[in-house]
C-alpha cells in the first residue's frame, strides 16, 4: 500500500495531542529547577532537594506533559510548578501550585487561555514494593573479659549458635545494621582506640574481611536500616559526643559524615519501624550532661529529624530492635525498663523489665521476619526473646562466651 500511514484516524483537521504512552520520556531531573516542554514525561527526583519545574511559556490546546515522583520523595522535599505566565486551573501564576506528596504523578494538559493548564490525574502509587523482612540475626566483635571479634548467629526460630572464630579487627562498642535488604555490616568501635574499619555479613551469615570505613571513627553509637536496602549509622563518641551521620548504601559502602541534628550523645541504641524509617533514642549525652530519653526519626530518605522528647526514663547502655513487621522496641540499659514503639514512630511509656536488669552494653537483632531477641550485657550471659506482639520473655542462659557486652547484632537472610 503506498502514501503515509497517520495517526489520526478519525481524519479531523487539527493537531491531535499525544498520549501519555506516546511521550517523549526524559532523563532523571536531580536538578533544583528545571524547564519542561510539552510533549514530554520527566522524573523528578527529590532525593537530595525540591525542585521548581518550569512550564512552557506559550501552550495550545491538547499540549500534554507528564511529571512522575521517581523515588518517592515528594513529601521531603516538595515539587513546585511555575505556569511561567499561563494560567492554571484558571488562576494566575502568582498563585503557589506545590506537590507534596510521595509517590504522586501529574498528568497535565493545556486547555484555552482562560483555564490554561489542567491536571488530568494527580495520582498517588500507594503501593510500594516492601522488602522482605530478615529472618536470622548475628551478634559479634564486644568484651568477653578482653576484646574480641567472635560471632554468633541467631536462627530463624531465635536459638543462639556457638562462638564462630573471629574475623577482622577485635573492638569493642561497634554499630550494626542490616543493609541491602539481607546483608549486615558492622562498622566503626574501639579497640582502645577509635577505628572506622567495616565489615560485611554476606547471606549467609559469614564475617568479611577488614575494608576501609569512611567518617571520622567513633564508638557507641546506633544504626538501623531504612529505606530499601540502606542503612544509617550516626551518633557516638569521637572523642567526645558526636551527632554526625553516615549513610550506607545498598552495597554496604559507608558514606562520608554529614552534618549532625540533634542532641550529641552516645550509648543510646536504633531500629528500624514503619517498614522503611528508622529511630535512634536514649542515650548518654554531655550537654546537658548526663542520661538522655531524646528520640529522633529518620525519614524513608535518611533525613535524621530534630530532638524529640522522648517517654520513659532516661537511660544509657541499651539496645533496641524491630518486632511485629513495623514496630520497634528498647530494652534494658541502666536503669533497665522497655519501650514499645509504633508503626508512626511514637514511644510508648516505660514497661518493667522481664528478666534480670539492669544491664548495659547489651544486643538486638530481629530474627524470624517479626520477633527480636536481646542478648549479654555487662556481667550477664543472659538472653532475652520478644514475641511479635512486644512481649518480653524471661531470661534464657546464653549460649557461647559468658558475660559478652559492648557487642552489636544486625539481621541478615530473607530465607528461614
Amino acid at each position: 500500500m503506498s502514501g503515509t500511514i497517520v495517526d489520526n484516524i478519525l481524519r479531523q483537521s487539527g493537531s491531535i495531542a499525544a498520549t501519555p504512552a506516546g511521550l517523549s520520556w526524559q532523563d532523571v531531573v536531580t536538578a533544583s529547577t528545571v524547564t519542561v516542554e510539552a510533549g514530554n514525561g520527566y522524573w523528578i527526583n527529590t532525593t537530595s532537594n525540591a525542585c521548581t519545574i518550569t512550564l512552557p511559556a506559550s501552550a495550545e490546546a491538547g499540549d500534554n506533559i507528564v511529571i512522575v515522583d521517581y523515588a518517592r520523595t515528594w513529601g521531603t522535599n516538595n515539587v513546585e510548578l511555575d505556569s511561567n505566565g499561563l494560567n492554571f486551573q484558571g488562576n494566575s501564576d502568582v498563585y503557589e501550585v506545590k506537590y507534596t506528596t510521595s509517590g504522586q504523578s501529574v498528568n497535565l494538559v493545556y486547555s484555552d487561555s482562560t483555564k490554561g493548564w489542567i491536571p488530568l490525574e494527580d495520582d498517588v502509587v500507594a503501593d510500594e514494593p516492601v522488602a522482605p523482612p530478615t529472618q536470622k540475626g548475628i551478634f559479634a566483635f564486644g568484651n568477653t573479659g578482653s576484646i574480641t571479634n567472635i560471632s554468633s548467629l541467631v536462627n530463624s526460630s531465635g536459638v543462639i549458635s556457638a562462638d564462630i572464630t573471629g574475623v577482622g579487627t577485635a573492638r569493642q562498642q561497634p554499630m550494626a545494621a542490616t543493609y541491602g535488604g539481607d546483608k549486615g555490616i558492622f562498622a566503626y568501635g574501639t579497640t582502645g582506640s577509635l577505628v572506622n574499619t567495616r565489615n560485611l555479613v554476606n547471606t549467609s551469615g559469614v564475617v568479611a574481611s577488614d575494608a576501609s570505613g569512611a567518617g571520622t571513627a567513633k564508638s557507641q553509637g546506633g544504626a538501623a536500616g531504612y529505606g530499601v536496602g540502606l542503612a544509617i549509622i550516626a551518633f557516638g563518641n569521637s572523642g567526645s559526643y558526636t551527632n554526625t551521620s553516615n549513610l550506607v548504601n545498598s552495597s554496604g559502602v559507608v558514606g562520608s559524615d554529614v552534618t549532625g541534628v540533634g542532641q550529641a550523645r552516645g550509648v543510646l541504641a536504633a531500629a528500624r519501624y514503619g517498614g522503611d524509617k528508622a529511630i535512634f533514642g536514649y542515650g548518654y549525652a554531655a550537654s546537658p550532661s548526663g542520661r538522655s530519653r531524646r528520640n529522633n526519626l529518620v525519614s524513608n530518605v535518611g533525613v535524621v529529624g530534630s530532638d524529640v522528647t522522648g517517654v520513659g526514663t532516661p537511660r544509657s547502655g541499651l539496645a533496641a530492635a524491630s518486632y511485629g513487621g513495623d514496630k520497634a522496641i528498647f530494652g534494658y540499659g541502666d536503669p533497665a525498663s522497655t519501650n514499645l514503639v509504633s508503626n508512626t514512630g511514637v514511644c510508648a511509656a516505660d514497661v518493667s523489665s522481664v528478666g534480670t536488669s539492669p544491664r548495659e552494653g547489651l544486643a538486638a537483632v530481629n530474627y524470624g521476619g517479626d520477633k527480636a531477641i536481646f542478648h549479654g550485657g555487662s556481667g550477664y550471659g543472659l538472653s532475652n526473646l520478644v514475641n511479635n506482639s512486644g512481649v518480653v520473655a524471661a531470661d534464657v542462659a546464653a549460649v557461647g562466651s559468658a558475660n559478652r557486652y559492648n557487642h552489636a547484632g544486625c539481621g541478615f537472610s530473607t530465607s528461614a
